[in-house]
C-alpha cells in the first residue's frame, strides 16, 4: 500500500489502473439523502484513517507533504516490508467488500471507492511482479534520489531538523543494507540491468562521496555544501552551529561513506555479470510482464503492437506538419536535411558558459511568468501553490533527464519547482524552451498536480494520484494550448512544439520496439536521430530511459490523444455551449484518474449542459 501514498514513479506497479467500471449514479430513491451522506462519511472517514496509517509507514512522505514526525528516517525498503504493504491492500479490499454499500454513496464517493479498490486489486494482481524494476538506475535510482531528497526536501529551519538530517545520513547504512538486499533478490530472479545502467550509477554514487569531508580536496561535497549552508542560516550560536556540522562530518564519514562503498562494490561485481540484452523480454514471464506495464501506465487495453503503429502514424503526420514549417521559413532542403540544419545551427543554441546557462534560465522564467498572466483565459481553479525554475544539481545533471516537475508540499513551505538541466546545452535548443516551460510547468505539471493537492472534500490518496497517462498526457497537451493563445509566434518555436510531441510519439515506437519487438539501445538511438530534430545526447538518455522505465514513456501521447479527443467530442455536442475553461475544469478537477473514467467524467459534464 505504500506505492498508493508515495507519489513517486517506479515503473507500472505505482501507475494508475488499468480500467475502472463506468461510473454508476448512487442516489438511489431507497435511499434518504441522510443516509446517503452517512454512509459517504463513514467511508470518507476510513480513507482518511488509511491514509494516515499508510502516512505512518512512511517518513519520506511525511517530508514531502511538510510533516516533521519521522524528520531523521527512511522508509522500510525491506521484503517484509513490502509484504506487510501486501497483506494489508488484501485485508482492505476484503474490507470495503463487506462493509460499503456502493447505492449509499454519492457520485464523489463512488469514484473514490472505484479508483481505491482497483489500485488495491493491481497491487496484489501484481505482486507477481514485485521484483520487476530497477532500484538504482540514472533516472529515479536511490543513489542519487536519497541525496536528493534530502537537499530538495530536508529544510532545516531549527536545531532539531537539523539534528534529523544528521540522523538520516546515520541511518543511511542500514537503508543502503536493504537496498543490496533487494539488489541481490533481483538478481537471483534474473531482473538484472543491462551493462551500460552500470556505469551511470556507479559514477553517481561516487560523485556523493567526493570532496569535503571525504578527501582532501578543496571543494566540499554535495551533502556537506548542503548541510553547512543550511545550518548557517540556523538562528543558534555559533557554537552550538559548529556542534552540529562535527556531528554531520562524522556520520558523513563513519555512515555515509560505508554506505556508499558498500553499494559500489556490489554494483562492481554485479556489472561483471550484466549483458548488454536492454528489453524486459530477457525476464523470466517478461513479455506478460510488459504487456501488464503497458496497461498499468496506459490505463486502457492497448497491446504492444497497437502502440507501436500508433507511434508509426503519429511520426508520419508530425512529419508532414513541420514539412509546412520548413517550406514556410524558406528551407530549400529535405526535411532530414531541416533537422541537420536545426542541430547544427549556433543561432538556437545558448553557449556553454555560466552567462549563457544564466540566459537561459532567465528565459526559460520568463516565459512561466508571461503565462501566469493569461491563465484566466483557460481555468476557473488555479493553484494556490507558487512555481520557480532551477537547473539541475551538479551531482545529478550528468545522468539525470532533460527537464521535470517537482510538485510542491502540501503545507505549502515549497512550492513547485520546475528543473531545467543545463549540463549538456546542445541539448537545449532554445526553439524548444517554450514547449519544455509549458509542460513542466504551467499550465502543465504544476497545474494539474498543485490543483490535485489543493482538491477540497476528497480522501488523501486521490491527491497523490499518479495515473501517468493523465499526468503526462495532460503535460503534453498543455504545449498545445499556448499554440491556440496565439503563442509561439516564432515558427522556428513553433518546430520546437511540433519536435517535443514529435519526441513523444517516437517513444511509442522505441518503447515497444525495445521490449517487445527485441531492438537493441543502439536500434533505438538510431530512430531517434533519423526521425527527430533532438542532439544524439537527447536521444541515448531517451532510450537509456526505455530501457529501465518499461512502458513508461508510452504515457504521454496516449493521454495527449485522448484529451485531445475529449474535448473534440465535447466541443462538437455541445457547439455554442462548450467553454474551455468548464472543460478544464471537469479534467482538472477530480485529481488524476485513469482515462477511461476521465471519459466518463467528460460525458456527465456534457449531459449535464444539455
Amino acid at each position: 500500500m505504500k506505492n498508493i501514498i508515495k507519489g513517486i514513479v517506479v515503473w507500472f506497479v505505482l501507475i494508475g489502473l488499468a480500467s475502472c467500471e463506468k461510473k454508476v449514479k448512487t442516489v438511489q430513491d431507497t435511499n434518504t439523502n441522510d443516509e446517503i451522506a452517512q454512509h459517504s462519511a463513514f467511508l470518507n472517514n476510513w480513507f482518511h484513517e488509511q491514509f494516515k496509517e499508510d502516512l505512518k509507514d512512511s517518513p519520506e512522505m511525511q517530508t514531502r507533504i511538510g510533516d516533521r514526525t519521522d524528520y531523521g528516517k527512511w522508509d522500510d525498503i525491506s521484503p517484509e516490508a513490502a509484504e506487510k504493504h501486501l497483506q494489508k491492500a488484501k485485508e482492505r479490499l476484503k474490507w470495503l467488500d463487506a462493509n460499503i454499500n456502493t447505492a449509499k454513496l454519492d457520485e464523489s464517493s463512488v469514484l473514490s471507492l472505484q479508483l481505491y479498490k482497483q489500485q488495491l486489486q493491481n497491487h496484489i494482481e501484481d505482486d507477481n511482479y514485485r521484483l520487476y524494476n530497477y532500484p538504482l538506475n540514472q533516472m529515479h535510482g536511490m543513489q542519487a534520489e536519497i541525496p536528493a531528497f534530502l537537499i530538495n526536501m530536508h529544510q532545516i529551519n531549527s536545531k532539531s531538523d537539523a539534528e534529523a538530517y544528521i540522523s538520516r545520513l546515520n541511518g543511511l547504512k542500514e537503508l543502503f543494507a536493504q537496498l543490496e538486499q533487494n539488489l541481490k533478490a533481483r538478481e537471483e530472479a534474473g531482473i538484472m540491468p543491462p551493462k551500460f545502467v552500470f556505469e551511470h550509477v556507479i559514477n553517481d554514487s561516487r560523485n556523493i562521496i567526493q570532496g569535503k569531508p571525504f578527501d582532501t580536496s578543496s571543494k566540499n561535497s554535495t551533502l556537506w555544501e548542503d548541510f553547512t549552508t543550511k545550518v548557517a542560516n540556523l538562528d543558534v550560536n555559533a557554537i552550538e552551529k559548529e556542534q552540529l556540522k562535527e556531528k554531520a562530518k562524522s556520520a558523513l564519514l563513519q555512515s555515509v561513506q560505508p554506505a556508499y562503498s558498500a553499494l559500489i562494490s556490489l554494483l562492481e561485481e554485479q556489472k561483471k555479470r550484466a549483458t548488454m540484452d536492454d528489453g524486459v523480454w530477457k525476464f523470466p514471464n517478461g513479455a506478460a510482464f510488459y504487456e501488464t506495464a503497458l496497461q498499468r501506465t496506459t490505463t486502457t487495453d492497448m497491446t504492444a503492437e497497437e502502440i507501436h503503429q500508433l507511434g508509426l502514424r503519429e511520426v508520419e503526420r508530425i512529419h508532414h506538419e513541420m514539412d509546412l514549417i520548413k517550406n514556410k521559413v524558406g528551407f530549400k532542403g529535405s526535411l532530414k536535411e531541416f533537422f541537420a540544419f536545426m542541430k547544427k545551427d549556433s543561432q538556437f543554441y545558448y553557449p556553454a558558459t555560466l552567462e549563457g546557462k544564466k540566459a537561459y534560465m532567465d528565459k526559460a522564467t520568463a516565459i512561466i511568468d508571461s503565462m501566469k498572466s493569461r491563465l484566466n483565459e483557460l481555468f476557473i481553479t488555479k493553484p494556490r501553490a507558487d512555481i520557480q525554475v532551477k537547473a539541475v544539481e551538479a551531482f545529478r545533471e550528468k545522468s539525470a533527464g532533460k527537464a521535470f516537475y517537482q510538485q510542491p508540499a502540501l503545507d505549502g513551505s515549497r512550492p513547485g519547482t520546475y528543473y531545467a538541466n543545463m549540463y549538456a546545452m546542445e541539448a537545449m535548443p532554445s526553439y524548444q524552451m517554450e514547449a519544455l516551460a509549458y509542460h513542466e510547468g504551467i499550465p502543465g505539471h504544476h497545474m494539474q498536480i498543485a490543483i490535485a493537492q489543493e482538491l477540497q472534500n476528497v480522501p488523501m490518496f486521490r491527491k497523490f494520484g499518479r495515473y501517468t497517462a493523465y499526468v503526462e498526457g495532460w503535460g503534453l497537451y498543455s504545449e498545445l494550448i499556448p499554440k491556440e493563445m496565439g503563442f509561439y509566434g516564432d515558427p522556428y518555436s513553433d518546430f520546437g512544439r511540433l519536435a517535443m510531441e514529435l519526441w513523444r510519439a517516437c517513444r511509442l515506437v522505441v518503447d515497444t520496439g525495445i521490449h517487445a519487438k527485441k531492438w537493441t539501445r543502439q536500434q533505438g538511438i538510431d530512430y531517434y536521430v533519423n526521425n527527430t530534430p533532438n542532439a544524439k545526447s537527447d536521444a541515448i538518455k531517451m532510450v537509456e530511459r526505455h530501457i529501465v522505465m518499461p512502458s513508461q514513456a508510452t504515457a504521454y501521447k496516449v493521454g495527449m490523444n485522448k484529451i485531445i479527443e475529449l474535448r473534440k467530442y465535447a466541443n462538437e455536442k455541445l457547439g455554442n455551449k462548450f467553454d474551455i475553461r468548464e472543460f478544464h475544469e471537469v479534467v482538472l478537477s477530480n485529481g488524476a484518474v485513469p482515462l477511461n473514467v476521465l471519459s466518463n467524467l467528460v460525458d456527465e459534464w456534457i449531459d449535464s449542459k444539455q
